[in-house]
């Protein structure tokens, strides 16, 4: 462990996983020392080339510009620690002493492990190194497809199958799984389920992924949006959002 504090920055698009990792590094300040935050890849790139940190706790999965992307375009690559909305499955490539990976939501035991794992980091990774380790875990990713979803509660564990889910919504802090015969509070956030759920999910809303396999009909609205129904019991009308204009005509074909 080097005698100062690792300079370090927080690249991820969700500002709840930004704000979670920047409280429990709170708790080492002698090993981290967080210079600032950057919420996509391009902003992430500038304080990089500002800022020099030790260290990036990098987001795999961003829009615009993904973790890989982000390190193409670096000069200089940092000690890397990715943190991944991932199940376990697809985590092997990240199992190296080269590279360290954070699963969300980050757990202040496994970021304990990440301290101990310092020393035996590697600085200046190549952009090879680092394509290498990322094939890898894509495609271990494709290896398992996502089929159901797994829903706590109490002391229970509820296994919900993805085909019987209409539709997702994300509302304030939380998020529900719709199916025709009833609907559940989950953990995780809209953008980590866009991440793993399977193509016959699109999502059409910032609030809103839905099953386009239980779409029933797709109408034209005003301002480049679209009034989408679903074929469940209640007829759920769902209007999308401009900016998800592009991948609906996409799925639709216009």
């Amino acid at each position: 462990m080097k005698s100062q504090a690792y300079s370090s920055l927080i690249i991820d698009d969700e500002p709840p996983a930004r704000a979670r990792l920047q409280k429990l590094l709170e708790h080492f300040p002698e090993t981290f020392r967080v210079l600032d935050e950057a919420k996509n890849g391009i902003e992430a790139v500038e304080k990089i080339n500002k800022f020099k940190p030790d260290v990036i706790f990098l987001d795999i999965e961003m829009p615009g510009l993904n973790g890989f992307e982000l390190l193409e375009r670096l000069e200089k690559i940092p000690i890397v620690i990715f943190c991944t909305a991932f199940d376990q499955y697809s985590l092997k490539a990240f199992e190296t002493n080269s590279i360290d990976y954070l699963l969300k939501p980050v757990r202040l035991e496994r970021l304990q492990q990440t301290v101990e794992k310092l020393s035996s980091l590697k600085t200046n990774l190549s952009s090879s190194d680092i394509m290498s380790v990322l094939k890898a875990f894509y495609e271990q990713k494709e290896e398992k497809k996502m089929t159901s979803i797994t829903i706590k509660k109490g002391e229970k564990l509820i296994f919900i199958k993805l085909d019987e889910v209409t539709h997702f919504e994300a509302d304030e802090k939380y998020v529900t799984v719709y199916t025709n015969k009833e609907n559940h509070l989950i953990e995780q956030s809209l953008s980590q389920l866009e991440s793993k759920l399977p193509q016959e999910f699109i999502r059409v809303h910032r609030a809103v992924i839905l099953n386009k396999n239980l779409v029933q009909e797709v109408q034209k609205y005003f301002n480049s949006r679209f009034v989408i129904t679903l074929n469940n019991n209640r007829k759920t009308s769902i209007t999308s959002g401009r900016s998800y204009n592009t991948a609906i005509k996409d799925w639709i074909g216009i």
